[in-house]
C-alpha cells in the first residue's frame, strides 16, 4: 500500500509540482493550501508523513506543530519543514521537528528525507 504524504503549502505551484513527483514514486499525495486546512486534513487522512511550508495564511507552520502537537491523534506524525528561511531550523528543533530543508531545494534532496522518515 502506498505512503499516504500530506503537502501543506500556500503556493500552488509548489503544491502541483511536488504532488506529481512524489505521485510518479508512487506516494498517495493529499495537498493543503493553508495550515488551517491542512490540520483539518491530518486529522481526517491520517498521512504517514506531513510536509510542511512555514510561512502561510490561517495559520503558519509554527502554530500548525504547536496544534499538532497538542492532538493525540495526530501528535507522533513525522514533519518535514520546508522554508526559505534557513535559521527557523533552531525554532523548529525545540518544538520537536527533526528534518527541515530549505527551499529552494532538489526534489532527490526532498525525497531522500521521506525516506529517512518512513
Amino acid at each position: 500500500m502506498a505512503k499516504k504524504i500530506l503537502l501543506i503549502d500556500d503556493e500552488p505551484n509548489v503544491l502541483k509540482v511536488l504532488k506529481s513527483r512524489l505521485e510518479s514514486e508512487n506516494y498517495s499525495v493529499i495537498t493543503a493550501s493553508d495550515g488551517k486546512e491542512g490540520l483539518e486534513k491530518a486529522k481526517a487522512e491520517k498521512p504517514d508523513l506531513i510536509i510542511l511550508d512555514v510561512i502561510m495564511p490561517n495559520k503558519d507552520g509554527y502554530t500548525f506543530i504547536k496544534e499538532m502537537q497538542m492532538d493525540e491523534t495526530i501528535r507522533r506524525l513525522p514533519v518535514i519543514v520546508a522554508s526559505a528561511k534557513a535559521e527557523m531550523e533552531d525554532l523548529f528543533a525545540l518544538e520537536g521537528i527533526r528534518d527541515y530543508i530549505v527551499k529552494p531545494f532538489k526534489t532527490e534532496e526532498l525525497l531522500e528525507k521521506i525516506k529517512q522518515q518512513l
